[in-house]
């Protein structure tokens, strides 16, 4: 039993399990009866992703100081109750169950998800590379 973290929208791995989607918007263009099968995410879980003006902020990061900057605002934003109570979850979660988290950004050093996992790890998430 574990986490994956991923690219949303790419080939789910064997045994990945429901795939959730820590995004602020669902993926253009795509009718939402096609989400999971179209490899998207099965689940939406935007209380874990960046607010869309950090979003735009991350995005727009060009320098390790700007992605440090976009780093710590996303930590100050995932230390809301709700956001922390829900990490809690999905870290105990992942001891008995496999599932997937992602968003779409193709660089995952440069993507929320990377942060994600510190954070997960930190509680203790058992989490498959």
């Amino acid at each position: 039993m574990s986490i994956r973290i991923v690219r949303l929208g790419t080939p789910r791995a064997s045994g990945e399990g429901l795939r959730l989607g820590t995004v602020r918007r669902p993926p253009r263009g795509v009718p939402k009866s096609e989400f999971g099968t179209r490899d998207f995410y099965d689940t939406w879980l935007p209380n874990i992703a960046p607010s869309a003006e950090l979003m735009a902020e991350g995005q727009a990061a060009q320098t390790d100081k700007e992605w440090a900057a976009f780093k710590r605002k996303f930590n100050a934003e995932m230390k809301a109750p709700e956001a922390s109570h829900l990490l809690d979850l999905l870290a105990a979660l992942s001891h008995q169950t496999s599932f997937a988290l992602g968003c779409y950004c193709e660089d995952e050093n440069r993507c929320h998800r990377s942060v994600l996992r510190e954070l997960l790890a930190q509680r203790g998430a058992d989490i498959r590379n």
